[in-house]
């Protein structure tokens, strides 16, 4: 089946400030506003969010939040609601990345709740999910990759997990330059499409997008996006600068 790729910029706290965001913002328009055949999308720091959404507003370039909260309004210093998200013009929410599981200690269950609200209000999430260096070399990758899609995607119909959009990312990956080989991130991947097609159906495993996120760069993003299973990118700090990001985004047509 043929799934448009999603390619999605996620600049983690970097061009935090309005001037930096709107100038990478503004680059990314220029060079990426006429591809057509992949969905791309920027998600800034919630600081710079309002200002990249004025830039992005009439062009394909998509614009994302990098985390939410699972409510719409209350006692919850310092955290960002879905309605605002939506307000300032996001489309989608990155949900459960490894920095937000291991450093803020987001359980899979906090994480399915944030899933489910943003279903609920229209959001797209890209919702994470991968293994860490040890737990690689313990041989227990799908194991984990198993539990963080289980129990992430718990208590959803079909029809609501064909919206969602899952980023596979090995943690080791991360901001290291060690990437997955491309046939390691394709097993990971088809497992990941199996374990959907099991639950929920062959045809919603089918539609489902499901990234590759780990140190892809210009030299190793075509290799990765050319396996079967692998439909695009959440790419870190390649994105921030606009021609490399379109590199990246054309090696997915």
């Amino acid at each position: 089946m043929s799934r448009r790729p999603i390619v999605a910029g996620n600049w983690k706290m970097n061009a935090s400030g309005p001037r930096a965001a709107v100038e990478i913002a503004a680059a990314v328009v220029r060079e990426l506003n006429d591809v057509t055949a992949v969905e791309c999308a920027v998600c800034p720091p919630f600081t710079a969010l309002m200002a990249v959404a004025e830039v992005v507003r009439h062009s394909r370039i998509g614009l994302g939040a990098q985390n939410m909260y699972p409510e719409e309004k209350g006692a919850f210093t310092g955290e960002v609601d879905p309605n605002a998200l939506l307000e300032i013009g996001c489309k989608y929410v990155i949900i459960g990345h490894s920095e937000r599981r291991a450093v803020f200690e987001e359980t899979d269950e906090f994480i399915n709740r944030k899933v489910k609200k943003a279903l609920e209000k229209g959001l797209t999430p890209i919702m994470c999910c991968g293994e860490t260096l040890d737990e690689r070399e313990e041989g227990i990758t799908l194991d984990i990759v198993r539990g963080h899609i289980d129990n992430g995607l718990a208590d959803l119909r079909a029809a609501d997990v064909r919206k969602v959009v899952i980023a596979y990312e090995p943690v080791w990956a991360i901001g290291t330059g060690r990437t997955a080989e491309p046939e390691d991130a394709q097993e990971v991947h088809a497992f990941i499409r199996h374990l959907l097609s099991e639950k929920y159906g062959r045809d919603t495993a089918d539609t489902v997008r499901i990234q590759y996120g780990g140190s892809v760069k210009p030299e190793n993003a075509k290799e990765l996006f050319d396996q079967p299973d692998i439909d695009g990118g959440l790419i870190g700090g390649a994105s921030l600068k606009a021609d490399t990001f379109r590199d990246i985004v054309l090696a997915a047509r």
